[in-house]
């Protein structure tokens, strides 16, 4: 893994999350920067960046901050415990993770329904137009 570190400038434009929401995540615990320069300037890895991209893809799918808190941690214990977790405690990280995979793919469906009839309505508002238009001449 790349142990370069980043200034959170650069960590907002890869995640093309504002700093505001960077500082909003770390406030909450979500997202820690993993070390501050000698100026006090956060810091991050391509780990704390990883991090912040599961947020971003979660957020718009209506996922709450504990859901992600939650997620995050149970993906954290188990790349922490790839080789000392035991089974029934990694298959319960694994069922964790898979329910957030379920509830994904639930909440994109719902996001494909709207879309199509949001679709459907803009075709609609398109086809009076064009039957209500004046004739030009």
């Amino acid at each position: 893994m790349d142990d370069r570190h980043m200034q959170i400038g650069e960590v907002a434009a890869r995640t093309e999350l504002s700093l505001r929401t960077i500082r909003h995540y770390e406030e909450t615990g979500l997202v820690v920067p993993s070390a501050r320069s000698q100026g006090g300037f956060r810091l991050y890895t391509e780990a704390d960046v990883a991090r912040l991209m599961v947020i971003r893809r979660m957020k718009p799918l209506g996922f709450t901050l504990e859901q992600m808190r939650d997620l995050l941690v149970a993906t954290d214990r188990l790349d922490a415990a790839e080789d000392t977790a035991g089974g029934e405690e990694r298959e319960q990280l694994m069922e964790r993770v898979r329910g957030y995979e379920r509830a994904a793919a639930e909440k994109i469906e719902d996001l494909r329904v709207q879309l199509s009839r949001a679709e459907e309505f803009a075709a609609a508002l398109r086809t009076r137009l064009d039957h209500t238009a004046p004739a030009r001449a």
